[in-house]
């Protein structure tokens, strides 16, 4: 057997989601089957100092000649950089992209892709024109539970999907919790609110059923209504939105099937932490298959058949296992102890792209990670919701 490769990540910004994917990325691929790559961390960079970069290094375990930088400039121009997972504000993805692109850099950028569908199909073009790898890092995507529900959809299982329901909300109590609006959830400056931080996994669960699972040739854009309401304390940015899509299909696919995709900050999918309620629910003649957990982070399945019958199936989390003393977690939450997070399958994917030359993820292409920001422009255009023209717009580079 050949020896694993090895592809060298450089990490764009050390706060929160940065730390979590760097941990999971850092957990030996062996501990969830994968035999054939390996990833370490060459590099990282912080906005506001070299030794804040330094102390994150530490923080994730990362090897010890890891180069740490103060400047984002100087991070893009390392030459043992093969791939850069970018994990700032949406507000700053386009121009932190760019920045790496023109680089020379492949790209794995965190959701949403983008502020506009405009500044996406801009980074996709750069990227093409370079020959450069560029995925959206929506990591629910890659989840085992996702590659199964999706192959329980196309083997036609619950026959034509007819309808699907998801949600993402999270009771935030956004005046207590973010209280002089300057945080990135409530932020019009950072792209705030509940649609392209939360709502872009009820859209996710919707697409990727709906959408991804049918022909490419044949697969046409939604048709959206939707409904805004307003965070008052800092103007732009929504509480909460609500999305109701129409998917043309042909007749011998079952005919048009409708989503209602919503999300909030004010009121929860699973009230007081209970996980016991599905967050997706996808329909077809011949049944039912409902998803638990978080829409992020998947867990289980059931799938009940149109006479009743149940089918449940865990998806328990891959690591180190117990005794390893090694944790992951996120926003101040802790997995139980040698449990990844998750994100690390995403990781994979794109590191599977690098060593084989593929340009695109496979469960999430480009024009898909398009067209769902086309859709999201449209729910703020129909709910009157602008950002700043510096965070909407094409030119690079722009100070933020």
């Amino acid at each position: 057997m050949s020896s694993p490769k090895t592809v060298r990540w450089g990490i764009l910004a050390t706060g929160g989601i940065a730390s979590t994917f760097t941990k999971d990325l850092l957990c030996d691929p062996t501990t969830r089957g994968v035999k054939h790559l390996k990833h370490t961390v060459v590099a990282a960079a912080s906005s506001s100092s070299e030794s804040r970069a330094k102390e994150f290094l530490k923080e994730v375990g990362a090897p010890s000649d890891a180069k740490a930088y103060g400047s984002y400039d100087a991070f893009v121009k390392n030459p043992d950089i093969d791939i850069v997972y970018i994990a700032t504000p949406h507000s700053h993805h386009y121009q932190n992209a760019m920045l790496c692109l023109e680089a020379s850099k492949n790209v794995l950028c965190e959701k949403a892709f983008t502020v506009n569908a405009a500044q996406a199909r801009k980074l996709a073009e750069v990227a093409k024109s370079k020959k450069l790898f560029l995925m959206e890092a929506v990591w629910t995507r890659y989840f085992p539970l996702s590659v199964y529900v999706r192959e329980q959809i196309t083997s036609g299982r619950i026959g034509p999907i007819t309808r699907v329901i998801s949600d993402n909300s999270m009771a935030l109590d956004p005046e207590k919790s973010f209280p002089d609006g300057k945080h990135r959830m409530v932020n019009p400056d950072l792209a705030g609110g509940a649609l392209l931080d939360l709502g872009i996994y009820a859209l996710t669960w919707v697409f990727q059923t709906m959408y991804h699972t049918q022909p490419e040739d044949s697969r046409q854009p939604p048709k959206l209504q939707a409904f805004v309401k307003n965070y008052e304390p800092t103007g732009q940015a929504d509480e909460q939105s609500t999305m109701i899509l129409q998917f043309p299909r042909s007749q011998e696919q079952g005919g048009d099937a409708h989503a209602v995709a919503t999300t909030s900050l004010r009121v929860a999918t699973a009230p007081g932490g209970n996980m016991n309620q599905p967050f997706v629910r996808i329909q077809g003649p011949k049944g039912e298959i409902q998803v638990f957990g978080h829409a992020f982070r998947p867990l289980s399945t059931k799938i009940i058949d149109q006479g009743g019958k149940v089918e449940s199936k865990d998806f328990p989390i891959p690591g180190p296992g117990k005794g390893s003393g090694w944790y992951n977690g996120f926003g101040g939450s802790l997995q139980s102890e040698g449990e990844g997070h998750g994100m690390f399958w995403e990781a994979d994917e794109a590191a599977d792209a690098i060593i084989n030359g593929r340009k695109e993820g496979r469960y999430l292409g480009l024009d898909e990670s398009i067209l769902i920001m086309e859709v999201m422009d449209e729910v703020r255009k129909q709910g009157g919701l602008k950002y700043p023209e510096k965070i909407e717009t094409l030119d690079y580079p722009t100070q933020l």
